[in-house]
C-alpha cells in the first residue's frame, strides 16, 4: 500500500485535499480547510525528492499552525459559530406589565419581568391602560408589540 501511495503523491495529496473539503463542507467547524490548505503545496513538492515521511511531517506541522495561527482569526471575522440573538427575542410569549398608558396614536412602557421597562405598542391599536397586564406578541426593533392578557 505504502509503494502504491509513494509512486501516486501527487494524486494522494490531492485525495487528501479533496476529502478535506468534503468533510469541512459536511461539518462548517473550520478545521480540516486548514488541513486541505495544507496539502495543496505538496500536490507539487510530491514531485521532488523529499521522502514520503517528511512530506507527511511538514504536513502535520503546518497544518497544525495553520488551525493554531489563523483559524481563532477567521472564525472572529467569519463570526462561525455565534448566532446574533439578543436577550430581547426571549420576551416573545411572556407577560409584561404597562407602566404608561399605550394608546393608538402614542406609545406607552411596559416593564418585564426583569425590571427592564421597554417602549411598547398595542397589537390591534387599541387602548391599555396603566396596570394591566399583557403578553409581548413580537419585537419590531426596539418595541414590543403587545396584547392584552385575556
Amino acid at each position: 500500500m505504502i509503494s502504491f501511495i509513494t509512486s501516486n503523491l501527487p494524486w494522494f495529496w490531492l485525495g487528501i485535499l479533496v476529502l478535506c473539503i468534503i468533510i469541512e463542507g459536511i461539518t462548517m467547524s473550520l478545521t480540516t480547510f486548514w488541513a486541505g490548505i495544507a496539502a495543496v503545496p505538496f500536490i507539487f513538492i510530491s514531485k521532488t525528492p523529499l521522502p514520503f515521511r517528511w512530506q507527511l511531517l511538514i504536513f502535520a506541522l503546518l497544518t497544525v499552525a495553520l488551525i493554531v495561527f489563523t483559524r481563532p482569526f477567521a472564525v472572529k471575522k467569519l463570526k462561525i459559530g455565534k448566532e446574533n440573538n439578543t436577550n430581547v427575542n426571549a420576551l416573545e410569549g411572556q407577560e409584561v406589565l404597562v407602566v404608561q398608558k399605550i394608546t393608538k396614536f402614542n406609545k406607552g412602557y411596559v416593564k418585564a419581568k426583569n425590571g427592564v421597562v421597554w417602549t411598547a405598542e398595542s397589537e390591534d391599536s387599541t387602548d391599555i391602560q396603566k396596570d394591566s397586564v399583557c403578553i409581548v406578541k413580537k419585537v419590531s426593533g426596539n418595541t414590543l408589540v403587545v396584547a392584552r392578557k385575556e
